[in-house]
């Protein structure tokens, strides 16, 4: 089942179900649907579920950054009137939302992070010396997921349409040279926000130590595995995934 996108205001977004909102944060090239299996399984739980297009390829070079991308987040949960939300984040989106936490930490009741940048950044936006290889787009798509088969056609072509428009390419440099910036290494330890992570253990993006560092450094947080798994856990094993995190949402209370 796909959910049609809203257009309201400056923002475009998915919006399913009703009760205590979940904003989901997508990565540098994660499209909305990467997320479809739980915007299914929670937005029949009493749960909101919220994904807005992040405006990473829109606006101008001076915000095409990891702080922008935070503040544009709080403007849309402005907008949409919560007071409090649960933040889900993948990749560059896991980053969006610690960045978040760090400046709104009052309106973030909790966090789930997974494959998330903002201790380790690796080839995030390098490597694209061959990028109109599409044979070499497709292996890097590929060495996203454990199981190449989760890269389709159509992931692959996307990825390929970004790294090859030049416009998407320098906001994609931009951003990769954003998060590097932007390490959280120092703030992770004033963050007292309940965090769940949720990490693939066999994830080349952001390797197994990077979840193990944010545990560590992270107050009030609790690390989970899965298995046969890369960089994005919800794609790849999408009832395991929403399991783990139903469980600790009602464990927690939220």
């Amino acid at each position: 089942m796909t959910h049609s996108l809203k257009k309201e205001k400056n923002y475009s977004y998915i919006e399913a179900g009703e009760g205590t909102p979940i904003i989901v944060l997508h990565g540098l090239m994660g499209g909305l649907s990467n997320f479809d299996a739980v915007t299914e399984y929670f937005s029949t739980r009493n749960y909101k579920v919220l994904i807005p297009e992040l405006p990473l390829y829109s606006k101008s070079l001076l915000k095409t950054n990891v702080k922008y991308f935070a503040k544009y987040l709080h403007d849309f949960i402005e907008f949409k009137g919560f007071k409090e939300v649960i933040l889900l984040g993948n990749s560059l989106g896991g980053h969006i939302g610690l960045y978040h936490t760090k400046l709104f930490p009052e309106r973030v009741k909790a966090l789930i992070i997974t494959g998330s940048s903002g201790l380790y950044e690796n080839a995030m936006g390098g490597g694209y010396t061959k990028r109109s290889d599409y044979e070499v787009i497709k292996k890097k798509a590929q060495d996203v997921f454990y199981d190449p088969a989760v890269a389709t056609k159509d992931i692959v072509d996307e990825v390929y349409e970004t790294v090859n428009n030049r416009n998407k390419l320098i906001k994609t440099l931009a951003i990769a040279k954003s998060a590097i910036r932007h390490n959280m290494a120092k703030d992770l330890p004033d963050l007292t926000t309940p965090t769940c992570i949720i990490w693939g253990k066999n994830d080349g993006v952001t390797p197994p130590e990077v979840a193990e560092e944010f545990n560590e450094l992270l107050p009030d947080s609790e690390l989970y595995w899965i298995d046969k798994c890369g960089h994005a856990a919800m794609m790849e094993h999408p009832d395991e995934f929403n399991k783990i995190l139903d469980t600790w949402l009602q464990k927690k209370g939220f």
